[in-house]
């Protein structure tokens, strides 16, 4: 009975030792020798109470069982003195290590129903204990750590810690996206920034160039340009501190630097000397740090000096912007020399045979009708030649020239000379429109006024400022510019033609344009808006009521060069009175300043229909990236701006479309020095 109590000690401890009873500890050691030695007892005396039945084992099963207990006893006492051993884990492995006393061993060999009882009793109380042990947890965890308790919060104060923690998280997440949304913001800004930059002015020291990309490309010469830079700081601080000798030293040296920079853009093209001259730079550059190096007048120098080259860039520019004003509007010597060869042989000729054959298709309304305007000879016979030459009937084509009584003569022996195969040629001199005076055409009475005349010429001028030379363009006087809204009176029995500029070539038959439906419209044009530029308020005085009431600002603009117009709707809309009426009204310059777009884009507002893109591609006179494969695809190409393809500063990419329809070894062209 004493082993049966001293397992059920041990089953209780087991049990009930984490739900936090708290026996002492000598309770768990008499406990241990009562359990471990109790055995050992009966071991040493030769018997075994197993039951209070009295059975015995017989001798042979007992001597078994006698050894077998002594070698587990020894075990269970040399676990329990080893060195700072605890008592929980010796009892635990003592007690799951019994063999036949263990508790499932009792329960195999249906040993006695008070033992099971006990053992029943036993395994409640565990489960009892657990349960509270449990929930005992929740609201507090007690450990023994060197003889410490530590305490862990409830439930509630768990649960409010985790609210705690999802609201820090949350709060940091929201941190983290207002950090992303400013930068993202500070980026935009940056990219809108730099899109203002002017690259005309950085020309080529802008640093997103390509050929800047290789830092290590033509280093020679931009050390020795930094040399010159710094060795006129030093210059300028050697003078304000009278060292003349360091002075002299550095200007000449800066001489020397200029002379090969002057005579070299790469490092291939520096002189063998170079490297002396860098050398012997670096050295006074040394020198002078030495000297005179003072970093509040370096930094002073070296702002002096930036301003200095930004004015000077600000005055190269209005220079550049001047001269390429300049270039646009004169005409080259050759094609001058051109025109006054053709004058002189045209009134060498008979009357009779400065005349053009196939009168009769000129008023024909069955045939394709082309208006060109122009007093440059040899680019309209560019647009002439190209327009015939990808013909599939020329013979169906018939030209209106009109052009100034200073071109009349050489237009007419051109052509003359040069007739455009079967195709009807039609040439006249505005001068001899009597109908077309100050009296009937506002513009023409404008351009008369003093006023006028004031803005356009006089140098000194407000609103124009260095940039007066832009006012002064002919082509704004001229009224070959202005004729286009005239076209019915310049050809009243015509029902539909088509508009041509003269800095344009044709690539492909312009047949099928006569086909296109303009659905009641009466200019048929390639629209030119993008997302927000070539839009109504570019051109236009919003900031005038007349301008702000009548139209929208962000309404596409289109292009003038190859304009499809019916002229009997023109006729029925009156579209001619609409252009007197805002021409009148501009008088004082306040709804728009100079051109005839502006202007047009008033007068066929909402009559305009939009052509396809290919048909007209634009910007072969100031824009240098336009796609080779739009060139090519397009039906009319189109040189506006100020570089001209018979001009000098042309871009030589696009000036072999305009030279193709040239025949240089033409007599005239040869004797005056033209060539492609």
């Amino acid at each position: 009975m004493a082993l049966k109590r001293g397992l059920l000690g041990v089953n209780r401890i087991r049990g009930g030792g984490g739900g936090g009873g708290g026996g002492s500890r000598s309770a768990f050691i008499l406990l241990v020798f009562f359990c471990v030695f109790a055995p050992l007892v009966f071991f040493v005396g030769r018997g075994v109470y197993i039951d209070s039945s009295n059975d015995y084992s017989n001798d042979d099963s007992v001597k078994q069982d006698l050894d077998w207990r002594e070698r587990l006893a020894m075990q269970s006492l040399r676990s329990l003195f080893s060195k700072e051993a605890s008592v929980l884990d010796v009892i635990t492995a003592s007690t799951a290590d019994l063999g036949p006393f263990s508790l499932d061993s009792f329960k195999k060999n249906n040993l006695s129903a008070s033992f099971r009882e006990a053992v029943v009793d036993t395994s409640v109380r565990n489960s009892q204990n657990q349960t509270t042990s449990s929930a005992m947890n929740a609201k507090r965890d007690i450990t023994s750590k060197g003889g410490s308790h530590q305490k862990v919060e409830t439930p509630a104060k768990f649960y409010r810690r985790q609210l705690r923690e999802k609201r820090r998280e949350m709060r940091a997440n929201e941190l983290v996206q207002r950090n992303d949304d400013t930068i993202l913001k500070l980026e935009n800004a940056a990219i809108e920034r730099s899109k203002s930059v002017d690259s005309a002015v950085l020309g080529k020291y802008s640093i997103w160039r390509r050929e800047n990309e290789n830092d290590n490309s033509d280093s020679n010469i931009r050390l020795m340009r930094d040399q010159v830079i710094m060795a006129r700081v030093y210059s300028g601080i050697a003078k304000l501190k009278n060292k003349t000798e360091l002075l002299q030293e550095l200007q000449a040296r800066i001489k020397d630097s200029q002379r090969v920079l002057a005579e070299a853009t790469t490092d291939a093209d520096l002189p063998r000397s170079a490297h002396d001259k860098l050398r012997d730079m670096g050295q006074v550059l040394s020198k002078a740090k030495m000297q005179l190096y003072d970093c509040k007048l370096v930094t002073g120098k070296l702002r002096a000096m930036l301003q200095t080259a930004d004015e000077q860039v600000r005055s190269l520019k209005k220079q550049s912007t001047f001269l390429a004003q300049l270039a646009a509007k004169t005409i080259p010597n050759p094609i001058h020399c051109l025109s006054m060869r053709l004058t002189i042989d045209y009134y060498l000729l008979p009357p009779e045979k400065r005349k053009f054959p196939r009168r009769e298709n000129r008023e024909n309304p069955n045939l394709y009708h082309y208006a060109l305007f122009s007093d440059n000879v040899l680019a309209a016979s560019v647009v002439v030649n190209s327009t015939i030459m990808n013909a599939k009937d020329p013979s169906k084509h018939v030209f209106h020239l009109v052009t100034d009584k200073l071109n009349f003569a050489a237009m007419n022996m051109w052509f003359l000379l040069n007739p455009p195969g079967k195709a009807t040629i039609h040439v006249e001199n505005v001068d001899e429109f009597k109908w077309l005076n100050s009296s009937y055409c506002p513009v023409l009475r404008q351009l008369e006024s003093a006023a006028m005349k004031e803005y356009y010429f006089k140098a000194d001028h407000p609103s124009s400022g260095s940039s007066n030379l832009k006012y002064r363009n002919p082509k704004y006087l001229s009224m070959l510019n202005h004729l286009r809204f005239y076209l019915p009176e310049v050809y009243p029995k015509l029902n539909k033609i088509l508009f041509l500029d003269d800095d344009i070539i044709v690539q492909k038959d312009l047949t099928p344009l006569w086909e296109v439906n303009l659905n009641g419209k009466v200019n048929g044009a390639v629209e030119t808006c993008g997302e927000s530029f070539h839009r109504f308020d570019k051109y236009l005085n919003f900031s005038n009521p007349h301008i702000a009431r009548n139209f929208n600002p962000n309404a596409c603009g289109w292009a003038y060069g190859m304009n499809m117009f019916d002229l009997k709707e023109w006729k029925k809309r009156d579209i001619t009175g609409i252009y007197h009426k805002w021409q009148n009204m501009n008088e004082n310059r306040t709804l728009w300043k100079l051109g005839t777009l502006p202007p047009g884009l008033i007068t066929f507002y909402g009559l305009t229909h939009p052509l396809d893109k290919s048909w007209h591609v634009l910007g072969l006179g100031y824009n240098p990236s336009i796609a080779k494969k739009d060139i090519q695809n397009a039906a009319v190409v189109h040189y506006n701006g100020n570089m001209k393809p018979w001009l000098e500063l042309a871009m030589s990419k696009y000036r072999p479309y305009w030279t193709k329809y040239i025949k240089f070894d033409h007599p005239y062209l040869r004797r005056c020095n033209l060539h492609e």
